[in-house]
């Protein structure tokens, strides 16, 4: 009888000392390895002309009517394009900010906070917006646009190829917004350009 309790009590302690509890780990991330900043200037035969990363592939998208002097900035390292589209003004700002903040507004379901900052330079007579569009599920975390109120009108859009989830982009996010701000301080109309090319 006494063998027979010593091995019940054997089972019974393995039994429940075996039972484990497995704690979940959080989801891990690659780290990604980020290129140190350097910028190259852009073709100054555009209406516009900035510097940009030496890092990044810049395109020219197919021209459509009215969609000429449209750029890509491809990031194939981060799998990401900041997508620049230009506009001669003729009349119809208006219209294009009323775009842009359109545009901006369809990310407000998906966004947690979108963040904006004036630009004013007078020097080089750019004015603009940019907005940060915080959230994990916005599909572009970076919108801005740049104009001279006159003849020009720039706006960008920075766009992932991939199911947002800026949670964990928020490092390439926070890299290339440090391109983009030296981009927008870079950028310089092209007066003398010749619009019937």
């Amino acid at each position: 009888m006494k063998r027979i309790l010593i091995y019940s009590l054997v089972i019974l302690i393995t039994t429940i000392s075996c039972d484990q509890n497995a704690t979940p780990l959080p989801r891990g991330y690659f780290r990604i390895d980020m290129p140190e900043h350097n910028y190259m200037l852009s073709d100054t035969t555009f209406p516009y002309f900035f510097e940009y990363p030496v890092y990044t592939q810049l395109r020219e998208q197919i021209k459509r009517p009215g969609q000429q002097y449209w750029l890509n900035v491809e990031y194939p390292q981060f799998n990401s394009t900041i997508f620049l589209s230009y506009k001669p003004v003729e009349g119809n700002l208006i219209k294009y900010l009323e775009d842009s903040y359109t545009l901006v507004s369809k990310h407000i379901p998906k966004a947690e906070d979108i963040l904006d900052s004036v630009i004013v330079d007078r020097d080089r007579n750019i004015y603009g917006l940019v907005y940060k569009i915080q959230g994990s599920g916005a599909a572009s975390p970076y919108q801005f646009f740049l104009t001279d109120s006159a003849s020009h009108f720039v706006r960008g859009a920075l766009y992932f190829n991939m199911k947002p989830n800026n949670d964990s982009l928020e490092p390439v996010i926070d890299f290339i917004s440090k391109d983009i701000e030296h981009m927008l301080n870079t950028m310089e109309w092209n007066d003398g350009y010749d619009y019937s090319q």
